[in-house]
């Protein structure tokens, strides 16, 4: 068993993984996760600042999100269109 600290109430729980939110502020994270997932599949090559100012999200959140696991990073290339003759 762990012994956490909530990142939004700061209340102390315990938990058989590590984990830095409780079940009672779980809906906080969740609403906000949606919100990033749907953005990012409008927009796949967007950044954490670009997220943020869109959704209203502060960007440390969305890097806490990548941190906790919920969200990975991706190396997307860039490729120009082939020209039309």
């Amino acid at each position: 068993m762990y012994t956490n600290v909530c990142k939004h109430c700061h209340t102390v729980f315990r938990s058989r993984i590590r984990t830095l939110c409780c079940r009672e502020c779980r809906h906080l994270d969740d609403g906000q996760l949606d919100d990033i997932v749907q953005y990012l599949k409008q927009y796949p090559n967007s950044n954490a600042l670009q997220i943020g100012e869109e959704l209203g999200i502060h960007p440390y959140e969305i890097l806490k999100f990548m941190e906790e696991g919920w969200l990975t990073e991706s190396r997307g290339e860039f490729s120009r269109l082939p020209e039309e003759n």
